[in-house]
Parts: structure tokens; sequence; C-alpha cells
């Protein structure tokens, strides 16, 4: 994209916003709880901080697992109020699937930004009247630039996040250094049984995703196996799960026993 295609984009970027920025601010608050104690605990403040970039990826090749992390980002957005940029190189985001995790398509403002998601992020994320910025960033991330986008972050209050994608089941850039405050990682795993009696059968029940916190400033790194958002943007300990210890299942059938 050549310096006028740029421009023209800032400039659309900044009319767009100025639109709907009259729709609210998020809260005040300096963090986002989950509102699921196990979660919260691990963050320093207990919650997700506001004011940061925070950054996202599937556990495998994008095709197969980049739609959780779009959808964790979205659940959180949801619930933090205000209207949220999204940012991305093509038009490919499903409006009723960020509905099902929360957050209502009327709140989103969706740019095509091509070659310049990080550009169009950083311009979003400077600006006062958003709440949320989301960037769907293939390849490297350089420790420069996720700087500058925490830098901005701050800056306003809003929350980052980067959409770490890939086309490659293992790819080495994810894992390099960044600014970000917290990094996560989402897997799909099978669904509660239909049957309480054959639970060794996978069901059609609320998903699930294996929740990886890797990195957090100040924070533990954790895992943890949530039922995904829900329409109000809210997770929850997989329920079979939340009042059982981490003990091996073969340990619980043997005591049981």
């Amino acid at each position: 994209m050549g310096r006028t295609g740029r421009t023209t984009l800032l400039q659309d970027l900044r009319a767009q916003v100025a639109r709907i920025e009259r729709r609210g601010m998020a809260p005040g608050a300096a963090t986002l709880p989950f509102e699921v104690p196990a979660l919260d605990a691990a963050l320093p403040e207990g919650g997700l901080a506001r004011g940061a970039l925070h950054e996202a990826c599937g556990a495998g090749a994008d095709a197969g697992y980049g739609a959780a992390a779009a959808l964790f980002a979205a659940g959180i957005l949801a619930r933090a109020g205000g209207p949220v940029l999204w940012v991305s190189e093509h038009f490919d985001l499903f409006a009723p699937a960020l509905a099902g995790a929360g957050l209502d398509p009327e709140r989103v403002l969706h740019v095509e930004a091509g070659r310049d998601v990080l550009l169009a992020m950083e311009e979003g994320l400077r600006h006062p009247g958003l709440s949320g910025v989301v960037g769907e960033v293939f390849g490297r991330l350089g420790l420069t630039a996720s700087r500058r986008l925490q830098l901005a972050a701050e800056a306003t209050g809003a929350i980052a996040f980067t959409l770490r994608r890939s086309r490659k089941d293992s790819d080495a850039s994810l894992a390099e250094p960044s600014a970000a405050v917290t990094r996560w990682r989402i897997a799909c795993v099978p669904s509660a049984p239909p049957l309480p009696w054959a639970p060794d059968t996978p069901g059609l029940g609320r998903a699930r995703w294996r929740l990886d916190l890797l990195r957090a400033r100040g924070g533990v790194p954790a895992s943890w196996i949530v039922e995904a958002c829900d329409a109000q943007g809210r997770l929850a300990l997989a329920a079979d799960l939340a009042d059982r210890s981490a003990a091996p299942e073969a340990e619980r059938r043997r005591a049981a026993g």
C-alpha cells in the first residue's frame, strides 16, 4: 500500500471512530476480571489489565485453532463495553460468531488494512473513543512494534489484543519476545459427554478450550480446561472438572473403588 493509500486508510479510520465514540466508553477500572476465581488468581490485580497489550494464539495451524483465539478476545471485549476496532488483512470476520461470544457486531468497526494491520492498530489505540482494539497478525511481531502498541494502549486505557495467526502447525515466531502483558494459547478440546454414565464418549455440549496462560507480567503461568465464552462473553471452568481435584482419572477411580 503506497503513501496515498495509507493516508486514505488513516483518514477513513479517524472518521469512522469519531462516528461511533458516542456509544460510550468502558468502565474506568484498571482490570477486567474474568470472574472465574482460578483465572483471576493467576493474574496481578485479579483480572486482565486494561490499558495494555495482550496476545492470543491457537495451539496449532490457524485454520483449525485461529477461531478459538478470536472468540476468546471477543468474549473479553464483550464484557469491556464500548466500541471495538478489529483490524485484519482481509475481510474474513464472521459477525454471528462474535455475537455468540457476547460481542454485538454493532459495536465492532472492522478495518481491512492489508499489510498495514499494525499501523491501523496503533492509530486506533491512540484514539480515546475505543475500549478495545484487535489486530490479526500473520508472521513476526517485533519487540519494537509490540512496545509501540503497549505504549499506545497505556495512553488511552484501551485493551489491545494481537491475534497471532499462522498457517503452520509450529511457528517459531510465536515464541519470540513481545511487550504483551499476557500471552495466551487456546486449543479446542472435546465437549462434555451427553450421557453421564458414558464419560469416554464426547458430546455436543458447550464448546471447551484448553486455556494456557503462557506469560503474565507479575502473574503466574497456568493452564485450565474451560467452557468457551457464552452469549455474555463469560468463561467457566469445565462443569465436570470445577469441583474435582487435579488427580488423574485412574487415581480417582481407584480411590472410589
